[in-house]
């Protein structure tokens, strides 16, 4: 499979297996553009979680090859920010909202840095953009499932990547909150970054992502939203009739 070389995701032939040899995804090869708004969506256990960390190097895999920006993982992790599932954060961990924020700032900071000034301010900015100043002092494990994820926003926005990887940013919170993100993430690629979101919401993929990859252990498509995001592609990826509106 060809991929262009300005692709900033580039996944040839990746095969992810559990411990018990059960194959997670198999030889799954596609690449991503720059400057959209990506999502990855299939049914529950397709594996797209999975990819996200394979592509982080959070993971090992069997076989395969994974670029980001050109090159390895480990050769950008500082250029490239993860957002966990909120599920998989210890949230009683004793910080507060800008000890948070403030740690977007750190692969920003040589070994022996301490954060300074403008790094304090970057965070203090980017909890604004998310409304969560006014809860700076408050512990993490104090806000609603809402703030949370606002505040982990927050801390990926503070580390100003080019490459943003999302899982399932949009779970369990309200509408408000959602409204707040979806167009925070469209002016960060307006601002000229990429950022790639696990998703499940079908109702909403249309409106939210320019970019799909359908995703069922292995690759069904990937292309723009508006030419895969079709009723005979979804049937293949979650192997039964569905029904949307592309409106």
């Amino acid at each position: 499979m060809m991929q262009p070389e300005n692709d900033i995701v580039n996944i040839k032939d990746l095969t992810v297996a559990y411990a018990n040899s059960k194959i997670v995804l198999e030889k799954v090869s596609f690449g991503l553009p720059p400057h959209k708004i990506i999502g990855i969506i299939g049914p529950n256990g397709a594996g797209k979680s999975t990819l996200l960390k394979a592509a982080m190097g959070l993971i090992p895999y069997q076989s395969g090859e994974i670029k980001l920006l050109g090159a390895p993982v480990d050769k950008v992790r500082r250029r490239i920010s993860y957002v966990p599932q909120k599920e998989s954060v210890d949230w009683d961990f004793p910080a507060s909202v800008f000890d948070i924020a403030l740690l977007g700032r750190y692969n920003r900071l040589g070994f022996f840095e301490r954060p300074g000034k403008k790094d304090r301010t970057i965070a203090m900015r980017c909890l604004e953009e998310l409304g969560m100043a006014h809860l700076a002092k408050r512990q993490i494990g104090e806000l609603s499932g809402g703030q949370q994820q606002r505040v982990f926003l927050a801390r990926a926005l503070a580390q100003d990547a080019e490459l943003y990887f999302m899982d399932e940013p949009f779970t369990g919170i309200d509408v408000t909150t959602e409204k707040i993100v979806i167009r925070l993430l469209k002016n960060m690629v307006k601002a000229g970054k990429t950022i790639v979101v696990v998703h499940h919401d079908l109702g909403s993929v249309y409106t939210y992502f320019d970019w799909l990859v359908l995703l069922n252990h292995k690759l069904i498509a990937s292309g723009s939203t508006k030419e895969i995001f079709t009723p005979c592609l979804l049937e293949k990826t979650y192997g039964s009739t569905l029904y949307f509106s592309a409106d």
